[in-house]
C-alpha cells in the first residue's frame, strides 16, 4: 500500500480563478507560471488556461520547458536573459523578455538581431529598488531600444513593493512615479500584479500579471478565488499521553491533560513548515483541530482529544478548502507561496479536466 499523502490540483478552480481575475481587471492578465505554476505544476496548468492571453516565467529554461511540451501562447520571461544564446533563443522561440538592467540593454545593442525581432517589457524602478532603471534612465532606454532596430515592440511595466497593504500610500506613490516617467511614450502599460488587480484599481492598465491569486492563495476568499491545491494525507496511528508527558522532538509540547495523539504521514520533507507552531490548524475528517508537537522530516501530530470520532485512516487536510494554506503561512511566520512551492514530495494529480 502506498504511503497516504497526497496533493490534488483542481483545473476547474484555476479556470475559474482566471476568469475572475480577468474580468476584474478589465485587459490582458498574464498568468504566471514561474516555479512550476507555484508548485501547481506548469505545463498542466497552461493547458488548463487555453483562453489566456499569454503566460509569465521566471527565466529561459522555464520558458524553454513550456515551448518543448507545445505550449504555443505568448510567454514573458520575467528576469530577462542572461546571455547571447539566450537572447537568439528568445527570437527564435518568441519569447517577451523583461530589460530591467544596463547589461541586458547593452547586450541587445550589441548582438546581431533580425530586424524587428525581440518583443520587450521594460522595467521601471518606481521604488521597489530591487530591478529596473530610475526614470531618467528607463526614458534612455526606451530610446536606446528603438533606436537599435531590433525591438517590434515595448510594453512599459514597473513592480509594486506594498501592493498587498491597503493602509499604505506606497503602491498609490509608485503609480504616480510609474505614470510621470511614462508619459508621452508609447506602449502598453503594465503594473498591477495579484494584489494590483484585487486591491488597486489604478493599477489596472493594458496587461496584468496575476500569481498567487491565480491558484486561491493568501487572503483573496472575498473576491470569489477559490484554491487549487489541497494537500492531504491520513491519520496512520493514535495514541493516548498522560498529563505531563512531552510529545515529539525537543518535548515542545506537553499534555495538560490525558491527551489522544493522531500521528499524520506528512513532514517538513512533504513541505509542511517545520516552523509551525503548537495549534496550528489542521482539518480532520473536516474538523479543525491542532498541530501538537514539532513537525518532523515525514510526520506530524495533531491533538485528536476534542474529536472522538477520528480514527486510522481519517483523511486529513494539510492546506486546501477548510484550512487556508495562508492561516498555516501565518502561524508558521512565512508566507503562502513558500508553502506551496516547496508541496514537492507527494504525488500530484490534476483534476477538472
Amino acid at each position: 500500500m502506498s504511503r497516504p499523502a497526497r496533493i490534488t490540483i483542481d483545473l476547474d478552480a484555476l479556470r475559474h480563478n482566471h476568469r475572475v481575475l480577468r474580468r476584474l481587471h478589465g485587459g490582458r492578465l498574464l498568468a504566471v507560471l514561474k516555479a512550476d505554476a507555484y508548485g501547481h505544476g506548469a505545463e498542466a496548468c497552461a493547458r488548463a488556461l487555453a483562453e489566456a492571453d499569454g503566460f509569465a516565467v521566471a527565466f529561459g529554461d522555464e520558458a524553454m520547458a513550456l515551448r518543448a511540451a507545445g505550449v504555443r501562447a505568448p510567454l514573458l520571461v520575467l528576469e530577462g536573459v542572461f546571455s547571447v544564446a539566450e537572447l537568439h533563443a528568445a527570437v527564435r522561440e518568441s519569447w517577451s523578455i523583461v530589460v530591467h538592467h544596463e547589461a541586458q540593454l547593452t547586450m541587445i545593442e550589441g548582438c546581431a538581431l533580425p530586424s524587428g525581432g525581440l518583443d520587450v517589457w521594460l522595467k521601471l524602478d518606481s521604488g521597489m529598488h530591487r530591478c529596473g532603471f530610475g526614470p531618467d534612465a528607463f526614458r534612455a532606454a526606451h530610446a536606446r531600444l528603438m533606436a537599435t532596430g531590433k525591438v517590434s515592440s515595448i510594453t512599459l511595466m514597473s513592480h509594486f513593493a506594498r501592493a498587498d497593504e491597503s493602509d499604505s500610500a506606497f503602491t498609490a506613490q509608485q503609480i504616480s512615479r510609474f505614470d510621470s516617467a511614462a508619459a508621452g511614450l508609447p506602449g502598453p502599460r503594465s503594473l498591477a500584479n495579484s494584489a494590483g488587480v484585487l486591491s488597486w484599481p489604478a493599477a489596472r492598465r493594458d496587461w496584468a500579471r496575476c500569481g498567487i491569486a491565480l491558484y486561491g492563495a493568501g487572503a483573496e476568499p472575498q473576491a470569489g478565488l477559490r484554491p487549487v491545491m489541497r494537500v492531504c494525507s491520513e491519520v496512520i496511528a493514535i495514541r493516548e499521553i498522560a498529563a505531563g508527558e512531552p510529545l515529539g522532538y525537543g518535548g515542545r509540547f506537553v499534555a495538560a491533560r490525558p491527551t489522544r495523539v493522531g500521528l499524520v504521514a506528512f513532514g517538513y520533507a512533504d513541505g509542511y513548515p517545520r516552523s509551525a507552531p503548537d495549534g496550528t490548524p489542521v482539518a480532520v475528517d473536516g474538523h479543525r483541530v491542532p498541530l501538537a508537537g514539532r513537525v518532523s522530516m515525514d510526520m506530524l501530530t495533531v491533538d485528536l482529544t476534542a474529536l472522538p470520532s477520528a480514527r486510522e485512516g481519517s483523511e486529513v487536510e494539510l492546506w486546501g478548502r477548510d484550512v487556508p494554506v495562508g492561516d498555516v503561512a501565518a502561524r508558521a511566520g512565512t508566507i503562502a507561496y513558500e508553502l506551496l512551492c516547496n508541496a514537492k514530495r507527494a504525488p500530484k494529480r490534476h483534476v477538472g479536466w
